[in-house]
């Protein structure tokens, strides 16, 4: 129960802290970023109406209070990447899928000795959103099938 009081804690707070930050200006992308619901939505479900692990987004709402100061402070892009997806987009007052062209730019960033990246998405067209935050990992090399893991965390999430 104490985990579930710590998520529900750290949810309210970030979630009050997010609706208060509005749009950042991005040096690299020189223009505004957003912090719409789309972001906060994503931080807290992986994909419609699917939430993402408790952990998950304990750890991910933890560090949506750095997102500000490095997409206000990046002149760098460290991951860019052009796609076409299917976006959920409300069209004559209900929702349909539509396959749209999507640009997500990457900042890796180390604030107070924790590395993060934040990702930015864009939809052709249209102005870029704050759409995820990755907290600090690790690469680990699975010496058995030779696949790299990214670990997120290891141990007590509060400590890290």
């Amino acid at each position: 129960m104490e985990n579930v009081e710590k998520l529900n804690e750290i949810k309210e707070k970030a979630e009050e802290y997010y609706k208060s930050i509005g749009d950042i200006y991005c040096p690299y992308l020189k223009r505004n970023v957003s912090f719409n619901a789309k972001g906060l939505d994503h931080i807290k479900f992986k994909e419609w109406e699917k939430a993402r692990l408790a952990s998950d987004q304990y750890l991910r709402l933890k560090f949506i209070k750095v997102t500000p100061e490095v997409i206000g402070n990046t002149n760098t892009l460290q991951e860019y990447k052009e796609t076409r997806c299917f976006e959920r987009q409300k069209i004559n007052s209900r929702w349909e899928q539509r396959m749209v062209d999507v640009k997500y730019y990457g900042f890796v960033a180390i604030i107070k000795k924790t590395r993060v990246k934040i990702i930015v998405k864009e939809i052709v067209g249209g102005n870029p959103y704050f759409w995820s935050v990755i907290p600090f990992w690790k690469s680990r090399k699975n010496p058995i099938v030779g696949q790299i893991k990214k670990i997120f965390h290891e141990g007590d999430l509060e400590t890290q």
